[in-house]
């Protein structure tokens, strides 16, 4: 049994220009005091065809982590721009939010993220060296993709570690540090959507990594409730 659990993520700051910080408000339920830390991660997919695009844009340590219900917020440079194929930097992407104790990772939130121009002529002719400073980032936060792994919590009676996991690779480095965390007499509960059911899929796998493009017609509604 896993000892602990996603409860809330809202995606702050979205849509907004392409070279903001990525912003993560994180709330998870620990079962019990851990003796480990929890090392989170923020993934950036720079190319569908290669996780040798792949950034790290960040890894923070979250701990001691007690027994109960906890919120920070996790921030995030936004991508080089200089490691994305230039055929890749327009349309839809993925953004991933990973977790691990212990060296292994057991859960991995997924989103879509669209690229494009705010000004319609640049849309409709694009220059051919991509505009950074005019491009627009927006996260379909309201349809995260989740992926949960089985591992070693460090309990006597288990042993049970799932071969699912695969490692990310990066050309990147992550700036690493420790960050404190919020007990949950400061968590403000707060309005999200449910999501029905949990989903295999893992946009880091090789090939066709990114499934049919999602609609963004309906909305920029930033809060997704992870159910556990």
């Amino acid at each position: 049994m896993a000892k602990v659990n996603l409860c809330n993520v809202v995606v702050k700051d979205n849509p907004c220009h392409f070279l903001n910080a990525f912003q993560f408000e994180i709330t998870f339920e620990c079962m019990e005091d851990l003796n480990e830390d929890l090392e989170w991660k923020i993934i950036y997919v720079g190319s569908a065809e290669s996780e040798q695009y792949d950034q790290i844009l960040d890894t923070v340590v979250v701990g001691p982590v007690i027994a109960g219900r906890h919120m920070f917020v996790f921030d995030a440079d936004p991508p080089d721009p200089s490691k994305i194929p230039r055929e890749d930097v327009m349309g839809v992407t993925v953004v991933l939010l990973t977790c691990s104790y212990n060296k292994q990772e057991f859960i991995r939130v997924g989103y879509y993220v669209n690229n494009e121009y705010i000004d319609q002529e640049l849309r409709e002719n694009p220059p051919l060296e991509p505009d950074f400073e005019k491009l627009q980032r927006n996260i379909l936060a309201t349809c995260p993709r989740v992926t949960r792994f089985k591992i070693d919590w460090g309990d006597v009676d288990s042993c049970e570690t799932s071969t699912m996991s695969k490692s990310v690779s990066v050309d990147s480095a992550s700036h690493h540090h420790q960050m404190d965390i919020v007990t949950s007499d400061q968590v403000n509960n707060k309005q999200s959507l449910m999501l029905h059911e949990e989903s295999s899929y893992c946009p880091a796998d090789d090939a066709h990594r990114i499934l049919e493009p999602p609609d963004y017609s309906h909305g920029d509604s930033s809060n997704m409730m992870i159910t556990t």
